[in-house]
């Protein structure tokens, strides 16, 4: 019964597994990238971010070694302080859509102002929210 289970979860996963790395410096540069290894993404992540103008040592990384779908959340402090969360590895578009939301609930983080869900990545790292 554990293997059948096991070789389920192998089916959901996609054929060549990626990674995917999010730097973000805030205030200044961010970055994005998928390769073939969480290493590999996370270089031409930060390569981004410090070419968007930051310090390479503010550049904070995000990175999953199965990059699954990874989501965006825009997110401002009560103070007027603001941010970005980025969450990787998600397993389809219906969580990542549902994590959004979670992140979002005001009855969960009442400091929050305002939140918003600002881009879902697929496997391969393609945008699909559509601006």
């Amino acid at each position: 019964m554990i293997r059948l289970a096991a070789a389920f979860l192998l089916l959901a996963a996609p054929a060549s597994a990626q990674s995917i790395a999010f730097a973000q410096a805030v205030e200044q540069s961010d970055g994005m990238a998928v390769a073939d290894t969480a290493d590999a993404a996370i270089a031409e992540a930060r390569a981004q971010c410090v070419e968007g103008g930051a310090m390479e040592q503010d550049c904070l990384i995000v990175a999953c070694d199965h990059a699954g779908y990874s989501i965006d959340v825009f997110v401002q402090h009560q103070a007027g302080n603001h941010w970005h969360e980025t969450f990787c590895g998600l397993p389809d578009e219906d969580v990542a859509r549902a994590v959004g939301e979670t992140l979002c609930d005001t009855s969960l983080r009442p400091y929050i102002m305002e939140c918003m869900l600002t881009q879902i990545w697929d496997w391969n790292g393609n945008p699909i929210i559509e601006y």
